[in-house]
């Protein structure tokens, strides 16, 4: 196995990379105590670049940061959880807007360069008192230090039972350049994009157009790889700042000699919290994986390992210890792609439970014990050719009912 060229920095948080201070408070949105806005402020003009949810009904802070991004530039991002201010008509525009402003105000940045991101219940307006109170408070507890980014993490949280980061460092000209993400999600997540908001924050000098190009190319393989439900949201968004106050020498872009390991390390970011989402689905016991190999094409490959996560009948399998594997072969024979149906193989774990598509003979109380565990891995090998693809999700349990059934109460 290859060493990794990147090194994860224990404790780091979004605030590690240079250039970035964040807090996180309660404001009133949320009818617990926990906290429900938050914000990252970077000390200079950060290239940046986002992504959205595919969704056709898009929440009003998606339109207010995309025009803040249109120029590729950042200072803030100020988020609030408890409510998504989504299908909120033009209240809910303005809304959107009047956050970025008392943000900018508060923060002292330019109104164009600050993103706003909402996450919650879907269909009220905001309480905007407990916003304006929020946001003027959250100038006075902008920090540096681990508890900013801490309260920070706690701020975007809903129905999340962990928060979800991680920080890594790589080297960039012989200099550390940090890469750090904090994300929220935890149901109504399915590809593309899911319920999730997710920011990254990096000290790397690079180019809002070549962060756009990264960031973009890692999603297709991290959080475009995690279902948990089968819904998108209206509100998913992923933002990506760069502060450029490293050490290093040159820009980076994708003839730099660096560029791979910063593009692992910025990977490494995106994939862990990609599956953090998915092992603290809603109700789930289990962080199961689907490794599809042996694919002609890699859209092929994604089609099959999303279809098989998403299943319902294979995430139940999964909660109830059951090896059938017949569910699989199912769902990879309902992806929408060619499959050679004579040559798929299923392991569960190391454990055949299907050769050349033919059930073989495998120790049920073994793979009993295997599916008892917290991690499941299924592989399904096409032999049809070279590529792969890997998708991310969780079992399906009473609990997930139940904590949506009662989602708004």
């Amino acid at each position: 196995m290859a060493v990794p060229s990147y090194t994860v920095v224990e404790g780091g948080s979004i605030i590690t990379p240079r250039g970035f201070q964040a807090a996180g408070l309660h404001c009133g949105l949320k009818k617990t105590e926990r906290n429900d806005i938050g914000a990252i402020v970077c000390e200079v003009p950060a290239a940046a670049a986002a992504v959205y949810t595919t969704n056709l009904f898009q929440a009003a802070p998606l339109q207010t940061t995309r025009e803040s991004l249109a120029n590729g530039i950042l200072r803030a991002v100020v988020v609030n959880s408890g409510n998504a201010n989504a299908c909120t008509g033009k209240q809910g525009d303005a809304d959107a807007y009047e956050m970025r402003s008392l943000a900018a105000s508060s923060f002292g940045v330019d109104v164009n360069d600050v993103a706003v991101a909402s996450t919650g219940v879907i269909g009220e307006n905001l309480k905007m008192d407990c916003v304006r109170d929020g946001i003027a408070r959250l100038s006075g507890a902008l920090t540096t230090e681990a508890d900013g980014g801490e309260q920070f993490s706690q701020a975007i949280l809903t129905t999340d039972l962990i928060k979800k980061e991680l920080c890594v460092s790589v080297q960039i000209d012989g200099k550390p350049v940090t890469i750090a993400g904090a994300a929220k999600g935890s149901g109504m997540i399915h590809p593309n994009m899911a319920t999730m908001l997710a920011f990254v924050t990096t000290d790397a000098k690079i180019s809002s157009e070549a962060l756009h190009t990264l960031l973009r190319r890692t999603t297709e393989d991290t959080f475009n790889m995690i279902t948990v439900d089968g819904d998108t949201s209206t509100n998913d968004m992923l933002v990506a700042m760069a502060s450029g106050l490293s050490e290093q020498s040159q820009e980076l872009n994708e003839q730099h000699p660096d560029w791979q390991a910063f593009a692992e390390g910025f990977a490494a970011v995106c994939e862990h919290l990609a599956k953090a989402i998915s092992r603290d689905g809603e109700g789930a016991t289990k962080l199961v994986e689907v490794k599809v190999t042996g694919a002609a094409h890699i859209d092929s490959a994604r089609a099959i390992a999303k279809t098989v996560i998403g299943s319902s009948l294979v995430k139940t399998a999964v909660y109830g210890a059951d090896a059938n594997w017949g569910r699989i072969i199912a769902a990879v024979g309902r992806a929408g792609v060619p499959v050679n149906v004579d040559t798929v193989d299923i392991k569960l774990g190391n454990i055949p439970v299907l050769a050349a598509s033919q059930p073989i003979p495998f120790d049920e109380d073994q793979a009993l014990e295997y599916l008892k565990g917290d991690d499941v891995l299924i592989t399904v090998e096409l032999n049809m050719g070279a590529e792969q693809a890997t998708a991310w999700g969780c079992d399906l349990t009473y609990d997930y009912v139940r904590i949506n059934a009662a989602y708004r109460t």
